[in-house]
This record gives structure tokens, C-alpha cells and sequence, in this order.
């Protein structure tokens, strides 16, 4: 070997022994900061059943990173990023301007990616034989002018309306109030909350003067690969927007109805974004719109935002 080449060698050993200043791992507190909010994402409960199975598909090819779910109620969900807790929230409302000027005074850049159109489901008891509502009386109850099934149905048997809510700080409880009352509280006497929208759907079974408010997404049955029949345990009221509601001028939530349209209780799913990179939190967001989520959105009976669906005529038999 000669001379040259054996300095050249040593001197490669030596190198090796430093660390490399470029690659020094980086362990300030904002850095800290930033991967403890990138470990989860914040959801309102009742989008659960498709974030879920969203979440494990965008995580099926990843190896070493992880991202997990944390459902809670939409005030809080926005309550952690606003804190900065985490870098994503799925709600059903959009940042508002003191939001959004808060974060961008701390050096931010909000972001809000819709994702899917949902149908608000107003669901009642299997024995319950009245099934069509209007928009106004479904207000009048909430509004506390009508307590009573005989109230709107004089037929009815079933005594006082027990309207029940997922949570008191939910994205439907929410929506309820901005939407269909402007801004104002609920006023019914029998209006409460459960913990969840499983158990919204388990209190609306066992209780047959139950009116329980869920996301459309919980009600479809696994067993129905074409998303055209809800869960045999409850029946989904068809709600119109015409002051008389007839089986003729009444929709449920199916995705059709929500496309074009004719169901009347349509809320937007957002992604509301504030990460300070491109990390694993901004990629799942984007993942949600691209063909992949979205075909996911599709298949669990929502609407994708960027719907491109196939129209065909199906006879659901309810034998």
C-alpha cells in the first residue's frame, strides 16, 4: 500500500469516530413540543367509525411511525389545538376568525381541509310507528314547544319525548344549535346526553319514547356491502323540509339523498390542520382527500367531498 493511500485510510477511521454535526439528533424543548403533539390526532366521537378504519389503512405500509386516534367531544377536540396539544382535529365546523388570528399572531398557518358531507340521523324505537318529521317540528322539539309523541302524532301512545344526545359538547349538539336554532340553547324539558353515539343507539333500543341525534355514518349495517340499509335494531325517521311530512316528501340519510341533496339535516366534515411541518399529521389529513380516503369515506356511507359516484337503481327487500 503505499504511502498516500494509508493517510487516506487513517484519516477515514478517525473521522468516523465524530458524530457528524449535520446529523446530531435534535433534542430542544420545541422540538420536544412538537413530536408530543405529532403522536395523535383529536377527533369529535361520532366520526370514530371512519377515521378508524381510515387511520388503519394509512398506517398498513408504515413501519416505524405511528399516529393514534383520540376521540373526545368536538369543544374539547378544538380546545387541544388551539393549546397546541395536538396538530389535528376532525370536527364539523370550520376554524372561526378569533381562531384562526390567534394562530396566525403565534407564527401559524391554520389550515381546513373538508373532507366528507355527513347526514344528521334522528333515530326512534323499533315499536315506534310514527317515522316521517319535518325540519320545523324536529326545531319545535328541541325548542321544548312540543313534549309529546301525541303532540305531533295525536295517534301516538308513546307518551313524553326522551330526546337524546352522544354528548353535551358534541359536533351534533353543536350543530343542533347553530344550525337549526340560531345560536339559541336547547329549551325541551326531556332533552339529555348520553357518553357516546353507541350508546345513543343502545338507550334509543331500549326505550320506545325515545328521538336519539347521531352521525349517519353509525348506522349503517356491516352485513350490506352497498350501503342502502340501516341497523335492524332502531328505525331512522325520514325528515322533510315542507311544513307536512309524508312518506313521499321525506328523506333518510342515504348517501343519494345526501348528494342531491333532499336530505335536509347535511353537516361538513373537516380536517382542521396547524402543523408547523410536513409531518404525519398533515399527511393523514391529506391522505382523507385523496382517492384511497376518500373511496373509504365513501364505502361508510357518507358522502366524499370530492364524490364521483356511480347512480344505480337497488330494491332493498325488508323481508
Amino acid at each position: 500500500m503505499n504511502k498516500i493511500a494509508s493517510i487516506l485510510i487513517g484519516l477515514s477511521l478517525t473521522l468516523g469516530l465524530f458524530p457528524s454535526c449535520g446529523n446530531k439528533p435534535k433534542n430542544t424543548q420545541a422540538e420536544q413540543d412538537y413530536k408530543r403533539a405529532a403522536r395523535y390526532f383529536v377527533a369529535d366521537e361520532s366520526f370514530s367509525p371512519i377515521l378508524n378504519e381510515a387511520l388503519d389503512v394509512f398506517l398498513y405500509s408504515s413501519i416505524l411511525d405511528t399516529l393514534e386516534a383520540q376521540y373526545i367531544n368536538e369543544q374539547d377536540a378544538v380546545k387541544k389545538l388551539m393549546k397546541l396539544q395536538t396538530w389535528l382535529a376532525f370536527t364539523s365546523r370550520d376554524f372561526t376568525e378569533n381562531e384562526r388570528q390567534s394562530l396566525i399572531e403565534r407564527k401559524y398557518m391554520p389550515r381546513t381541509i373538508p373532507i366528507a358531507y355527513d347526514g344528521l340521523a334522528i333515530i326512534v324505537n323499533n315499536a315506534n310507528t310514527d317515522t316521517c318529521i319535518t325540519v320545523k317540528d324536529f326545531k319545535r322539539i328541541l325548542r321544548g314547544e312540543v313534549t309529546k309523541w301525541s303532540d305531533l302524532y295525536p295517534a301516538s301512545n308513546k307518551g313524553v319525548i326522551d330526546v337524546v344526545f352522544d354528548n353535551p359538547l358534541s359536533s351534533t349538539v353543536r350543530w343542533c344549535v347553530d344550525s337549526l336554532l340560531n345560536g339559541q340553547e336547547f329549551k325541551a324539558p326531556n332533552i339529555g346526553a348520553v357518553k357516546n353515539s353507541a350508546a345513543v343507539i343502545d338507550y334509543v333500543e331500549k326505550h320506545d319514547n325515545a328521538l336519539g341525534i347521531i352521525g349517519s355514518n353509525w348506522l349503517n349495517d356491516s352485513r350490506d356491502t352497498t350501503n342502502v340499509t340501516f341497523k335492524k335494531n332502531i328505525k331512522v325517521m325520514k325528515v322533510s323540509r315542507l311544513d307536512t311530512a309524508t312518506p313521499q316528501n321525506s328523506w333518510q340519510p342515504y348517501q343519494y339523498y345526501i348528494y342531491n341533496g333532499n336530505y335536509p339535516l347535511i353537516r361538513t366534515i373537516y380536517a382542521l390542520l396547524n402543523e408547523p411541518r410536513s409531518g404525519l399529521p398533515s399527511n393523514f389529513a391529506h391522505f382523507m382527500r385523496l382517492p384511497k380516503g376518500q373511496l373509504i369515506i365513501q364505502k361508510s356511507g357518507l358522502l366524499p367531498i370530492q364524490y364521483g359516484m356511480n347512480i344505480r337503481d337497488i330494491i332493498v327487500s325488508d323481508k
